[in-house]
């Protein structure tokens, strides 16, 4: 590991530390925790896992968006 200076306001460093005694862990155990969440999580604006999962069997939907909007989707 590397050591590394990150600058926090009071109350921001406040809430570190009480989530670190909350849970027995050290201040930095909680920061390397919450930068591995933060630098995993998919960009911001890009599409949901399932994205293109399901096929509706029809491949002139985006052609067709305003009709199938328009009508019953249970149809």
């Amino acid at each position: 590991m590397k050591r590394t200076t990150v600058f926090l306001d009071d109350k921001l460093l406040r809430d570190l530390k009480r989530v670190a005694r909350r849970d027995g862990v050290s201040v930095a155990a909680v920061v390397r925790e919450a930068m591995a969440a933060y630098v995993a999580r998919p960009a911001a604006g890009s599409l949901p896992s399932v994205a293109g999962a399901f096929a509706s069997g029809h491949a002139d939907t985006s052609e067709r968006v305003d009709e199938l909007l328009g009508r019953d989707p249970h149809e």
